[in-house]
């Protein structure tokens, strides 16, 4: 297959695929680093879109505010693995086991990208896949921000779906 015919997130999961687990933690911010003693349980890629609605936001002005993901979680073939969605933030296998997390710290990922992100897992719901995740870090992101178009109080309640992508990488203690 040549590379015009891989998708993009097939080429994301290529790509961090081909990287070592000590050469992606060396590239990664120390902010969104995972602590020692984890190791990798599952790397996805997460491909979706991310709901924003213009209302007041915490500092009383109008603004594009985050009300949630929706994103298929692909493995490194391309197929589905499992869903993120919220809020709150949830990460599902396809066998039912699913987490949610409490954000510890981002890092900027330049213009136009959401940031980078690191999650500290609550215990799983249900047996499988997500059984034992410690940690998520969101890496290699792609779009997701808000929309750059007017929020005022002519567009209020208005909502704006904005595409993205990132690497899913799923921790559990060793």
């Amino acid at each position: 297959m040549t590379l015009h015919h891989l998708t993009r997130a097939t080429l994301a999961a290529t790509l961090i695929a081909s990287f070592s687990h000590a050469a992606l933690a060396d590239m990664t911010p120390a902010d969104v680093q995972v602590p020692d003693g984890n190791a990798v349980a599952l790397e996805t890629v997460g491909v979706g879109a991310i709901t924003y609605m213009c209302e007041m936001n915490d500092e009383d002005t109008m603004a594009w505010v985050f009300k949630g993901p929706h994103a298929a979680l692909n493995d490194s073939d391309g197929s589905q693995v499992g869903s993120y969605y919220g809020p709150p933030a949830t990460w599902e296998a396809l066998d039912g086991s699913k987490v949610t997390g409490t954000q510890l710290a981002t890092a900027a990922n330049g213009d136009g990208n959401i940031p980078l992100q690191l999650v500290e897992a609550n215990p799983a719901e249900g047996e499988g896949a997500m059984t034992g995740v410690s940690y998520i870090q969101r890496l290699n992101t792609q779009g997701g921000v808000a929309p750059d178009v007017a929020c005022d109080m002519d567009h209020d309640g208005a909502t704006a779906v904005v595409t993205y992508q990132a690497d899913y990488i799923f921790w559990s203690a060793e």
